[in-house]
């Protein structure tokens, strides 16, 4: 055992040799402080808007095979789309469309439709508004607001298709 002890000591004196000759380790060196990067400018607030979109409803909508504007439609323009135009800085576009039920054939209702988007044009035009600004396209009874597969009895029918002949006003600018 005195040869394992000699063996144990000369290992222990050479691994002390060489902590005590071994470079002492170095702490990591901090980088010199910066200031913090000065925070980006907030995003500029977007544009308001003075868009807004007008649906003719109830009592407001066409009658049946007609495209002239009822006393309700004509009271909805003047409030809610004439009175949305004022609150405008500009008007970027007036878009119009005209709708029509499922009655009549495809052809029939896409022509009425467009009447029905003309007539509000002429309408909007007579109050003041750029005529250059408006466009107007006939739906046809292609999107229909409402159903009424149940329904046989015509004047029934016609009744409840009402919602279907409307007119669509959208409006399109930047606000005051």
């Amino acid at each position: 055992m005195n040869k394992l002890a000699v063996v144990l000591g000369s290992a222990a004196t050479a691994l002390l040799a060489s902590c005590a000759t071994a470079p002492e380790p170095v702490a990591p060196q901090q980088a010199p402080r910066q200031a913090a990067p000065a925070p980006a400018p907030a995003p500029a607030a977007a544009p308001r808007r003075c868009d807004a979109a007008v649906t003719f409803q109830k009592e407001e909508t066409f009658p049946f095979a007609k495209d002239e504007l009822t006393s309700a439609a004509k009271g909805r323009l003047d409030r809610d789309v004439l009175g949305r135009l004022a609150a405008c800085a500009g008007v970027e576009a007036v878009v119009i469309e005209g709708h029509a039920d499922r009655l009549g054939s495809s052809q029939y209702n896409q022509k009425l439709s467009e009447r029905r988007a003309e007539s509000t044009e002429s309408y909007l035009v007579s109050k003041g508004v750029d005529r250059d600004k408006i466009e107007t396209i006939g739906m046809g009874k292609t999107v229909p607001a409402k159903f009424c597969p149940d329904i046989k009895q015509r004047a029934e029918l016609i009744a409840c298709l009402a919602p279907n002949r409307r007119a669509i006003i959208s409006i399109k600018g930047p606000a005051r």
